[in-house]
């Protein structure tokens, strides 16, 4: 099946079937479905927790958290709300009443680390300098609504120095660490949906850290928000971030795949190589 430019950069489906193709990066992606019955209820047997998410969508809207919990029971929240049931089978029609017939995946759920009791997670952007090469240009942390299941700013999170969420978890040497493995990972990111989409200059990359400092890629935005940054006291990487935004869209041009790889066949090679 072939898709446009529009729907493959919307399609959360499809970049994560481009990114399982490169070996280095395949490993930081949770495990992702399509939604249906089948794959919900595998997944809660593996995993215990899971994301209901929609295959295209912005902002976190229509995310949901969903949980097999002792006794054969289910929960899932939505926004602020928590619902309870005491079968599958409730769970799944209760879901699917939200779903409706837009097409939403399923994500292996992460336990994310916290700060001050709230999730957080980590926006990466990279970005085109205007020689050519990749670079990241900025990194920040995304500390979640207390009583919501999502980081996004406009559903509530809070923009954040990532040193100030680590602190708690991290010594100075060891964040240094991870934030130079997270820029990398970002970098190999961009480079090889490049090699699909040649002409996009910028990603941001969200990223969750489990409770053993594993770098989880929970999503990779083409079209990232600048302004987030802006947020930080200290300004000098929200210039250099907005500078390059801007040499971005200058640059703006139609964004055509090399050619469609992306088959059911690379899928299934993809995950048993």
């Amino acid at each position: 099946m072939k898709f446009s430019q529009a729907q493959a950069l919307r399609s959360k489906w499809h970049k994560t079937r481009l990114l399982l193709q490169h070996r280095g990066i395949k490993p930081f992606i949770p495990n992702t479905q399509k939604y249906n019955k089948a794959n919900l209820k595998s997944m809660l047997e593996q995993y215990g927790m899971v994301y209901v998410k929609p295959e295209r969508g912005t902002f976190g809207k229509g995310v949901m958290r969903v949980e097999k919990e002792e006794g054969q029971r289910f929960a899932y929240q939505y926004e602020e709300k928590r619902l309870e049931f005491k079968s599958l089978e409730g769970l799944f029609t209760s879901l699917s009443k939200k779903t409706g017939k837009q097409s939403y995946l399923i994500q292996k759920g992460i336990h994310l680390l916290r700060h001050q009791k709230r999730y957080f997670d980590i926006r990466v952007m990279v970005q085109r300098n205007a020689k050519g090469p990749w670079e990241s240009t900025g990194i920040i942390g995304r500390l979640g609504h207390p009583r919501k299941i999502v980081t996004n700013y406009h559903s509530g999170g809070k923009p954040m120095a990532l040193e100030q969420l680590l602190e708690s978890h991290l010594t100075k040497s060891k964040q240094a660490e991870l934030v130079k493995k997270l820029n990398e990972l970002g970098i190999t990111i961009a480079t090889h949906l490049q090699k699909t989409y040649p002409n996009f200059r910028q990603i941001g990359v969200d990223i969750g850290l489990d409770r053993g400092f594993t770098p989880w890629i929970i999503e990779v935005n083409t079209k990232p928000d600048p302004y987030i940054f802006n947020q930080l006291k200290d300004k000098s990487m929200y210039r250099k971030v907005l500078r390059y935004w801007q040499l971005a869209n200058e640059k703006k041009k139609i964004i055509v795949p090399v050619k469609d790889k992306i088959k059911d066949k690379d899928l299934k090679k993809a995950k048993t190589s």
